[in-house]
């Protein structure tokens, strides 16, 4: 079978799921058999939104084409019949959609069809497909019917969300509003469930569990742990008769496969990774901080999705033109090797590897031309006695060979440049580097050189919804705050025109969390006393009209462990501590479940998964993997997945609606 490379970083999960796309674009046969000189089988690919939205951060529409995809459409948009092509479909397995296939065959679309399913067909959908079949006459004509397993969406390497139809379905509001059934937040730990199999199926390893008590995180662990039981006790059909196996996900695994994939010189880990499920309430002020790395910041100011970012206009360009322009849409791909290098870096070290990206495409360029320049102009003879025109010509060879590669690097330097500035717009016009300082000393509590209360007062600071985010990571934060003192800042929130529903909350949320709180001990954040590149000096040639970071603050960025990333340290190390001793245990694998708070686990453990009920956002993750990169005695793998990505101000919504609720 199609396997992995056994190197760590192609043995991701997003790297996973992408070979395990292109098996089931093969017709779910291994790529290895046909990847040889032969063409590709050409095919139409049919997908819902769901499907949609799993292919899109993965493959672009020349990898669909390599695989011999020639025309992609969604299940719902009307399509002409092709007569002679081969149809696969990659849907979720609802009414709607197993109505809309039967539709196809009794229309004669196409002329073979394979289908495939992102989660398991129900048996009462299966019975309505071969009667659909039947009654159409196209039963000779499906191939293949698959459960795929892959209902989750890799936008990194190393971070997953749940695939939703809608983003309001495992949204925090929909998980902590006051007039929830218990029917809603079944329906939910089930979508959450299917996601967490899904991942785990496709990764191939059974995780050992550990999530806290009372809470929704526990729901989702204990009824995982369940489903994986299950499964594992029915040998059948388990997806986990051999662990590791790449494409473990088919519902029908080869006899072969687990011999193969030895002989194939793939790695087997010496102990299986850890599964933390995490509660949002564990960490609220996270989710509304200020933050300086450009990945982070591109989600929180800008729109950002499925690894697509839209920027508004250049408001320097505005008046230009009687028409506003319109916004420019770009897209993150998995082979834009500068995206892939900084979308981790703070902000100012981006802008510093831009310029040097800047001038070595200025150099190659000016170089080229300088060749052209030398073939153009040749001495009368035609050649000089030194046979230069004979060398030049080499050279321009050679450089004409590597143009794709400059012309690609052009169109990075581009959009980095385009996105760079949209960032630092929003950063200027609303001082975030103010922000983020503050915040930063909030969580790390150092000393601040100004109060809140004048930041909040402060009418040229930020907008309304800043100061609300800044105000409610200090209210989380400060252990007593009475109503008394929080008039000064209600006040001059409401003056500079902000929506404070979200403390109403917050108040009641606060009231029952105090007593937990209470028991656990602070730990102090480490800082590691580095600094980031100073603020200036950084880009003064970027842009024509002066620095493009005149004016903006010089920082220090303090190394902190995140809540999250603490507790995944303490469980990954087995180390004792109050935060995590009360943390439930579970192993699938064991034949009899039980409750316990003890870990079986002697041995740290190397990778693990750790997934946030509610809500998450690129500070936590990123926060993740710099810990992972500062271990220097052993090699740590954390993989973050949340039920949504959102960003402060979707989060801050949720908040206020909550709020209003609770009135």
């Amino acid at each position: 079978m199609c396997r992995m490379a056994a190197q760590g970083s192609q043995n991701t999960l997003r790297n996973k799921q992408i070979a395990a796309l292109k098996r089931m674009l093969n017709f779910n046969a291994p790529l290895s058999k046909t990847a040889s000189a032969k063409e590709p089988t050409w095919k139409v690919l049919i997908y819902d939104k769901q499907g949609s939205d799993i292919i899109s951060p993965l493959l672009t529409v020349k990898d669909l084409r390599n695989l011999g995809v020639t025309l992609h459409l969604l299940i719902d948009a009307p399509r002409e019949q092709i007569a002679d092509a081969t149809a696969l479909y990659f849907v979720m397995p609802t009414k709607e959609n197993v109505t809309k296939i039967c539709q196809d065959c009794r229309l004669q679309l196409y002329e073979a069809y394979h289908f495939n399913f992102i989660t398991p067909i129900s048996r009462t959908l299966l019975e309505d497909l071969a009667k659909g079949a039947l009654e159409t006459n196209c039963v000779t004509q499906i191939s293949k019917v698959y459960d795929q397993f892959l209902h989750f969406i890799s936008l990194e390497e190393d971070l997953f969300i749940v695939n939703a139809q809608r983003s309001d379905e495992l949204s925090y509001y929909a998980l902590n509003r006051p007039d929830s059934l218990d029917t809603d937040m079944k329906q939910i730990c089930d979508m959450l469930v299917e996601t967490l199999f899904s991942v785990f199926v496709t990764a191939g390893v059974v995780p050992i569990i550990q999530c806290p008590r009372g809470n929704a995180a526990e729901m989702v662990a204990e009824a995982l742990d369940k489903r994986l039981r299950d499964n594992i006790k029915d040998a059948r059909s388990s997806m986990f008769s051999g662990d590791n196996l790449s494409f473990s996900q088919l519902r029908q695994v080869h006899s072969m496969t687990k011999l193969l994939h030895y002989c194939q010189g793939v790695k087997q880990p010496f102990s299986r990774p850890l599964l933390v499920i995490l509660d949002r309430n564990v960490d609220l002020a996270t989710m509304l901080h200020h933050t300086w790395t450009y990945q982070a910041l591109g989600h929180d100011v800008l729109e950002m999705s499925l690894n697509r970012v839209t920027l508004p206009p250049d408001p320097t360009s505005e008046g230009a033109s009687v028409a506003k322009p319109p916004n420019k849409t770009f897209d993150l791909l998995i082979s834009d090797r500068f995206w892939q290098l900084h979308r981790g870096s703070p902000f100012p070290t981006v802008a510093d590897a831009i310029q040097v990206e800047v001038n070595e495409y200025k150099t190659s360029e000016e170089k080229l031309m300088r060749l052209k320049a030398a073939m153009s102009t040749p001495d009368e003879e035609g050649i000089d006695s030194d046979g230069t025109l004979v060398d030049n010509t080499a050279k321009l060879t050679s450089a004409i060979s590597s143009l794709p590669e400059l012309l690609e690097r052009k169109k990075s330097i581009d959009l980095h440049t385009n996105i760079a500035t949209a960032l630092l717009n929003q950063i200027k016009e609303r001082k975030l580097d103010l922000f983020f300082e503050m915040e930063d000393k909030l969580i790390t509590k150092s000393s601040l050189d100004k109060s809140v209360l004048d930041v909040i007062s402060d009418p040229s600071a930020g907008t309304a919804e800043d100061k609300l985010r800044l105000f409610v990571i200090y209210y989380t934060l400060s252990p007593d705050v009475s109503d008394d003192d929080l008039t000064p800042y209600t006040t001059a929130l409401e003056t500079a025109g902000a929506d404070i529903s979200a403390l109403t909350y917050l108040k009641q949320w606060k009231s029952l969390t105090k007593m937990a709180a209470a028991s656990v001990k602070a730990q102090k954040p480490t800082s590691s006393g580095g600094a980031s590149s100073a603020m200036s000096n950084v880009l003064s040639q970027w842009m024509r009209s002066g620095s493009l970071l005149e004016g903006v603050r010089n920082l220090v960025i303090r190394t902190k462990d995140l809540p999250v990333t603490r507790i995944m340290d303490q469980l990954m190390d087995l180390k004792q501590s109050k935060e995590t001793e009360d943390f439930r245990y579970f192993d699938p694998k064991l034949l009899r479940a039980s409750d316990s708070s003890t870990p079986r686990s002697k041995t740290p453990f190397q990778e693990a998964y750790v997934f946030v009920v509610g809500a998450g956002n690129y500070i936590e993750y990123q926060n993740l993997q710099d810990y992972c990169r500062r271990q220097q005695s052993t090699t740590k793998r954390i993989t973050y997945g949340t039920s949504e990505l959102v960003n402060a101000h979707q989060f801050l919504a949720q908040l206020s609606a909550l709020g209003k609720r609770k009135n």
